[in-house]
């Protein structure tokens, strides 16, 4: 039986626990707790749009994409209704991911520059792309409650990439919000009041434990097709924020 069409083994809450970046994948992918974010992506998986009509939708939670030992992690609202949530690969078959994926060509973080599907070769180096939401929502905008529902699994993710993790990219402002919250709750030095999403902010982190470990938020306008068809972000822009963070994460193929 399909994992996605019976209730969720646990709650979001027990991904907590997960031991692995596989095992947290599996427990996401079944996970039904939301009910208008299920009934939704299903719903698109059925009706297809007419270009994908004979394509099977993946229909289900989208787990994070990329190297398991990154060093870089892009947090960016949400899987697309005919992208991710037909790919089952986050940024993955739509216009964000065309653009996404071509920056983080230019930068070094991708072997190529164009990302159709799961099982098109791609691989990225040394960066992991995560959402706050794992469900395409209804117009893109999931709700608060749906937000909190999901934050285990963006939290767990962010706490099993830690031991090799220094730069955090926030792709709009409810990345930016979801990173923040989940940072300051495992102990990262979030200032009060936290502060405002802008592109190209930075923010220098250091853990409360008193440790040697530094993280560095970053911040960039989200690669929807609003934002770059009208030009409020352009590859020119995309490329200073990723370039910046793989120069940080001390990447070998950073621009110098």
């Amino acid at each position: 039986m399909d994992p996605s069409d019976g209730p969720p083994v646990d709650p979001p809450s027990a991904a907590r626990t997960a031991r692995s970046l596989a095992e947290l994948d599996a427990h996401l992918v079944s996970c039904r707790a939301c009910p208008r974010l299920v009934a939704w992506r299903e719903q698109v998986g059925r009706e297809k749009r007419a270009a994908f009509r004979d394509e099977t939708y993946w229909a289900r939670p989208v787990p994070g994409f990329g190297d398991a030992h990154a060093s870089v992690v892009v947090v960016g609202l949400a899987p697309a209704a005919h992208g991710a949530n037909r790919t089952g690969r986050m940024f993955t078959g739509d216009r964000s991911g065309d653009f996404l994926f071509a920056a983080l060509h230019r930068c070094g973080l991708a072997n190529q520059p164009e990302s159709t599907g799961r099982g098109d070769g791609m691989a990225l180096d040394g960066v992991r792309l995560v959402a706050p939401v794992r469900c395409v929502p209804p117009e893109n905008r999931p709700t608060p409650q749906e937000r909190r529902r999901c934050a285990p699994y963006l939290a767990r993710e962010l706490e099993l990439l830690a031991p090799t993790l220094r730069v955090t990219v926030a792709l709009g402002a409810i990345g930016w919000n979801a990173l923040l919250g989940s940072l300051s709750e495992q102990g990262w030095s979030v200032p009060r009041p936290r502060p405002r999403f802008a592109h190209g902010a930075e923010l220098a982190l250091q853990h409360l434990d008193g440790g040697p470990r530094r993280l560095t938020v970053l911040g960039s306008y989200h690669v929807s097709p609003h934002n770059t068809s009208t030009g409020r972000l352009t590859p020119s822009m995309l490329d200073a924020v990723l370039g910046r963070a793989a120069a940080l994460a001390g990447h070998p193929r950073a621009a110098t």
